[in-house]
This record gives structure tokens, C-alpha cells and sequence, in this order.
């Protein structure tokens, strides 16, 4: 794969002169751990459903991190080549992006939420050449789905599965043998290191295009997030961090696999989200972080209340994705003890503003906080003039750790020549610098943190033979934030109804996730004079009640 970063190289200079960008990778910082504190415990995986607990050394996670970097050579994978994996937060996760970051390759996580029709247009696009999936997660079949895929993708040489038998299983091929003593590992291991610009992850983020778009980062801007995002939340070495969020979003990844190593801490990985066993968790892991979102928050608080099973090692839970309900900030501080930050942030991003510890507990139920060093916001109106403060407009970011740029689609980069990325949010700022998303420009909703691809979902309702106009809006819901409502005029002589269209989505292979919790049928839709569809006006009704 043939990558473009072209966002990189024209802020080098300037990052590295201020001290911004590292010029590390996460061989580096994997090298220092083993160095420095071999026999600590870096990992901690859990599998909920099973109860499975696997735990690792520092010096434990190098030895794998060059086995299953050695085995993917065996199977092809060289420099710059893209491993896409859909796993939970297994350890396998974790071990095969040290992994790829051993050879130079580049590693795509994909949510495991997603199916046929998200897959094959992502791994397509990415030229994947090796896909690592479960064989069974959560009742799904996903080594059936690769399978069928692969015969659609060219570049797809091999399916690679975790729990699975003979050849392509994980262990056959990745971490069994133990390849890291074979004769030629050394010259693998050591040969195609990539240096700190090179590009070493590639997520997919849904916008307004209906597109999914391939957002590139360097270890240079994933790691300069990561290091003032810690110094903020005073996190450091004697840290465990809880991480339940997928490590196929940016949540997950940098803060629970990548953040933990740099800081020489520890990480606990919980696969599926369960309260209870969270609160278990927390207790025996000793955990004292995490980041989620809120709906997150919210269950770990009622399982907490109704067991009666305090978290006292737990000092900071940062929520992002959806706005903190005040009632909750007070719930949880009372119940759990712990400090609550709300943050903000994209895949393009990471993380670009948080409150502060010090901040009183209303910052984080009035604001999304202020920028990490080495990150500029400003507000504009939509000819691109700055607004006072308290005035709504759109939320720009300059930053040192924004992205590389969309694989193979640089025209949709967003970023103008003086380095400030449009954000496509709303959001007003205050006379201390702290941000309030107030709403997006981008036609997205966010389910519980998850974002809902609008205009992707739209386009599939309207093959539907009854469907004559179709919108998706988001209603607002206490414990997701959002859900996302169908509202759809029927074609002349046809009906719809929410049975129906779940089928129909599901027809269509689309993530369940995806699928509107709600339909409303309606003679007509509120348009301009033009004939566009008024979402704001269709917003407004579900939220009166008048729709």
C-alpha cells in the first residue's frame, strides 16, 4: 500500500523545535519497558462470557510482540502492508499491533460490530492483505464472514483466526511457534523498523460523505496526544487503566493499549461491557483509571449503588462521546468517589480538550474542557470569522497530533494551508478557553459514543421498494445520549413498518448498531422551498413530541 500523509510533513519542523513530537515510536517505548521494568505487569486481559484471565510481563509482551511479528512475515506481511483486525479487547489485540509495529506494517482495528457491507469497503480500500478475526464473538460468526469476504477482496491473502483450528488459526500461524528463535528473526525484527513519521495506524470514521474515510496517523501524532493527555490526569507508572471501550476506536487504543506502555503502567482489558463484573474488576486489579463514554458511567454507578461494592482504587473516570448529565457528576462522585473529566475528541484528533483535576465538578457537566498543550481551537462563523466568546459557530483545530490525512481521498482532509482542521462540530467557546460542543455540522449521530453513519444508512432505506423519502435524526436518550429515529414517506400505494425495515437493514448486512431504533411514517416531510429535507425541524418535532 502506497500511503499519502500529506498533512505531516509541512508541521514537522515546528513540532519537533516546541517539543510536541517525540520522535519515538512504540518499539521504543515497548524496548524501554522490557529494560527497565521486565518483570512488571504490563497485561491483563479478561474475557468476560468464558472468564478467561491472561496476564503478561513486560518482558512476556516483547517475547509475543516478536513472535507473532516474525509469524506474520512467515505469511507475507512486509513493510507498509495493512493487517486489518477485528477483534474485542483481547490480548491478541494488543500483541499483534506491537507486532506489526516490529515490522513496519500497518494495522487497520476494525469495530467488531461491523459486517458485510462496512468490511468490504474498508479492507477494499485499505488494500488489507491480512485480516484477524474471532471465530465466534458474542454469537456471531465472523470467521464465516472473513471467509466469504476474502473470495470478493484480491488483496486479502489470508484470514488469520483467533480461537480457531488447523492452518489459519492465531496460534498455528502467529503465537504457537516460537519464531522469534528462528534463524532469521533478527534480520525481521531489526530490518523494517519504521521510523516516527511513518504511517502505523489506519481507522475508518464515518462522515458526511457516506463514505467511511481511512484516517492516517504516525507515531509521532498518536504519542504526542498521549504524553499531555497523561500529564494532565497526573497519571503515571503506578497506574492500572481499566480500558472496556473497543481498542478499534481511538478511546481504546491509545489510552488503553498504547498509553499504559508509555507510561510503564499496567492495563486491564475487559472485552464485554458488564457492570459488575467492572466492579469486580476495579476491586481485584486495583484499577485507578478509565475512560468511557457516559452510558458507560452511568451503569458502572447503578452496579455500583446496587451491590454496595465501593471502587476506592478508582481515582479518575473520563467520560467523552456524549454530554455528562449534572445529576450523574453528583451520583458518581458520591458513589464511586472518583473524579469526573469530561473530554473531547476525534479519530483525527485524539483527545483535544479535557478539564482539568482542579476543575470544580460543574466544568465537567457545563463544558467539554480546554485544550491539551500543543492544541489550538477556535470558533468561526461560516465565512471563516472568528466569534466572541459564548457564540456558537465551527469548531476548528490546530493540532500536533491531528491526523496524516484520508487514505487515498486528500481532497476531503478538511485542513487549510495554516494547519487548522475543520472539525465539522459546532461548539462555542468561553471567556477561560473552554470549549461546549453545542451541535454538528456533519450529518453524524453518536449512539453511546458510537457514531452512526447518517447518510450511508439513508441511502440504503431508500432502495427499500415502499420508501419514497427517507431521514435519519437523532432523539435524545437519558443512557445512550442518542438514538437514531427513520422518519420516511411511503411510496404511493406502499406501507412500512419498524419490523419491516429492521429486516430490511439486516437484508442488507449493515451493522445492528446502525439500524434506527424508530421509525415514523409521515405523509410529508418539512422542506425548504427548495425541496431539502428540514432535519432541524424533524429534530425539533421528536423532541416536542409532535412527530
Amino acid at each position: 500500500m502506497e500511503f499519502d500523509p500529506v498533512l505531516l510533513a509541512p508541521r514537522r519542523a515546528e513540532c519537533i523545535a516546541e517539543g510536541y513530537w517525540p520522535d519515538r515510536t512504540i518499539n521504543d517505548e515497548l524496548d524501554a519497558c522490557i529494560a527497565a521494568v521486565p518483570d512488571k505487569l504490563a497485561l491483563t486481559a479478561i474475557r468476560v462470557e468464558t472468564g478467561e484471565v491472561r496476564r503478561f510481563t513486560y518482558r512476556e509482551l516483547g517475547v509475543l510482540a516478536d513472535r507473532v511479528a516474525v509469524g506474520l512475515a512467515r505469511i507475507g506481511v512486509a513493510r507498509n502492508d495493512v493487517v486489518a483486525m477485528q477483534l474485542p479487547n483481547w490480548w491478541q489485540f494488543s500483541v499483534a499491533y506491537l507486532a506489526c509495529s516490529r515490522i513496519g506494517a500497518v494495522l487497520n482495528p476494525l469495530m467488531h460490530i461491523f459486517r458485510e457491507r462496512e468490511l468490504a469497503f474498508m479492507l477494499g480500500h485499505s488494500e488489507a492483505k491480512v485480516l484477524i478475526v474471532p471465530k465466534v464473538f458474542r454469537g456471531f460468526d465472523h470467521e464465516a464472514m472473513a471467509r466469504a469476504l476474502q473470495s470478493t477482496l484480491p488483496a486479502l491473502r489470508r484470514v488469520v483466526v483467533v480461537d480457531g483450528e488447523g492452518p489459519d488459526a492465531f496460534e498455528t500461524l502467529l503465537s504457537g511457534p516460537a519464531w522469534e528463535k528462528e534463524p532469521d528473526a533478527t534480520g525481521i525484527l531489526g530490518g523494517q523498523r519504521p521510523g516516527p513519521d511513518d504511517v502505523t495506524q489506519l481507522m475508518f470514521t464515518s462522515g458526511t460523505t457516506g463514505e467511511p474515510k481511512g484516517v492516517m496517523h504516525s507515531a509521532n501524532t498518536l504519542m504526542s496526544n498521549i504524553v499531555p493527555y497523561a500529564r494532565r490526569l497526573e497519571l503515571t507508572s503506578d497506574d492500572v487503566v481499566l480500558m472496556a471501550s473497543p481498542m478499534a476506536h481511538q478511546t481504546g487504543f491509545m489510552y488503553g493499549l498504547m498509553m499504559p506502555i508509555l507510561l510503564r503502567g499496567s492495563a486491564v482489558l475487559q472485552d464485554v461491557w458488564e457492570p459488575k463484573k467492572a466492579v469486580e474488576t476495579i476491586r481485584a486489579e486495583r484499577v485507578s483509571f478509565t475512560m468511557a463514554s457516559t452510558p458507560f458511567l452511568t451503569d458502572l454507578t447503578r452496579a455500583v449503588q446496587e451491590s454496595g461494592q465501593g471502587v476506592p482504587t478508582l481515582r479518575t473516570f473520563l467520560c467523552a462521546g456524549a454530554p455528562i448529565p449534572g445529576p450523574l457528576v453528583e451520583q458518581a462522585r458520591s458513589l464511586l468517589g472518583t473524579k469526573i473529566v469530561s473530554a473531547w475528541g476525534m479519530t483525527e484528533t485524539g483527545a483535544v480538550t479535557l478539564i482539568r483535576l482542579d476543575d470544580d465538578d460543574e466544568r465537567a457537566v457545563n463544558t467539554d474542557g480546554c485544550p491539551l498543550p500543543g492544541v489550538e481551537v477556535k470558533v468561526v462563523d461560516f465565512a471563516g470569522s472568528p466569534l466572541p466568546a459564548g457564540e456558537s459557530g465551527k469548531l476548528l483545530v490546530r493540532s500536533c497530533s491531528n491526523f496524516g490525512g484520508y487514505l487515498r481521498r486528500p481532497q476531503w482532509n478538511g485542513t487549510d494551508a495554516e494547519g487548522w482542521f475543520d472539525t465539522g462540530d459546532l461548539a462555542c467557546l468561553d471567556e477561560a478557553g473552554y470549549i461546549r460542543i453545542s451541535g454538528r455540522s456533519k450529518d453524524v449521530i453518536i449512539r453511546g459514543g458510537e457514531n452512526i453513519p447518517v447518510v450511508e444508512i439513508e441511502s440504503l432505506l431508500y432502495r427499500h421498494p415502499a420508501v419514497a423519502q427517507a431521514a435519519i435524526v437523532a432523539y435524545p436518550d437519558e443512557r445512550l445520549g442518542e438514538r437514531a429515529c427513520a422518519v420516511v414517506v411511503p411510496k404511493a400505494g406502499h406501507t412500512l413498518d419498524f419490523a419491516g425495515m429492521v429486516e430490511f437493514m439486516k437484508s442488507q448486512k449493515v451493522a445492528l448498531q446502525y439500524v434506527p431504533e424508530r421509525l415514523v411514517v409521515r405523509d410529508a416531510m418539512p422542506t425548504t422551498p427548495s425541496g431539502k429535507i428540514q432535519k432541524f425541524r424533524l429534530r425539533e418535532m421528536l423532541r416536542e413530541g409532535t412527530l
